[in-house]
């Protein structure tokens, strides 16, 4: 039986979703079976940054209501053979799923799939307590902004009311210059703050979402330190050894000259 796992993040912009597929992407090119479930409704784009916005033709909502099987409704990458996408309404109304339907949908996932990554709105609508119900982890996606990090802290408080206790922390859009500069929070002082486990951090670069708007994740050069980014925080969730990389400006920039 698979794994569950809730995405979520207190603050907009932060990158959650780009953090969910590009995660979802190392896991499914390791040869795990991995669907995205996307349930930020709000803010629903997970078909538009795969590129599989004009293959949407059937929902959860279809699924439930027997318009379709569910093997119709799921949408494989089209670059991993391993990783499918599942949108939970095609618009933006999240009131025709009910609880119980939606938790037995992704129990029949649960079997079908290695790890199973839904993608929830902050911790105040629907689609984040549904995935609470069903989750037995989460990640907490934030960047190093105050604010972020204040929403953050809020949302785990709601996560452990819920009865999640395995939380985990990616930091996203890290900038070393940002730091050493004092425009944002440190890393060390974050995870203090928050005081959950840092699974991972991933650097600030524009070509993730070049490549996001494009419809073509993870499409970077596989020596650039975003990727090796990704990767570390690929084999760090999956519980093997592997140290953070190290935050320098300087090693970017020779990272970026020698390539």
């Amino acid at each position: 039986m698979g794994e569950i796992i809730a995405v979520t993040s207190g603050k907009g912009g932060v990158g959650k979703s780009s953090v969910c597929i590009h995660l979802g992407m190392m896991l499914a090119s390791r040869g795990y079976k991995t669907c995205l479930v996307d349930a930020d409704l709000g803010l629903k784009n997970l078909d538009l940054m795969m590129g599989l916005d004009n293959r949407v033709v059937f929902d959860m909502q279809d699924v439930i209501e027997e318009r379709c099987l569910l093997e119709r409704a799921l949408l494989q990458d089209k670059r991993e053979k391993n990783l499918y996408l599942l949108p939970v309404c095609k618009g933006v109304n999240f009131s025709g799923v009910h609880k119980e339907d939606f938790v037995r949908v992704m129990r029949v996932l649960q079997n079908q799939f290695d790890y199973l990554f839904i993608d929830t709105p902050a911790g105040v609508e629907s689609g984040f307590h549904y995935a609470s119900i069903v989750a037995q982890r989460a990640l907490i996606v934030t960047n190093l902004d105050v604010s972020a990090l204040q929403d953050a802290d809020r949302v785990i408080g709601l996560l452990l009311k819920e009865g999640i206790s395995h939380l985990e922390l990616v930091l996203n859009k890290v900038s070393a210059r940002a730091i050493e500069k004092g425009i944002c929070v440190r890393m060390e002082d974050a995870q203090k703050w928050l005081a959950i486990p840092l699974l991972g951090y991933i650097v600030e670069d524009n070509r993730v979402q070049s490549c996001n708007n494009r419809g073509l994740p993870l499409a970077i050069a596989r020596d650039s330190q975003v990727y090796h980014c990704f990767d570390i925080l690929a084999r760090r969730f999956l519980k093997e050894k592997a140290a953070l990389p190290k935050l320098s400006e300087r090693r970017l920039f020779s990272k970026i000259f020698a390539s």
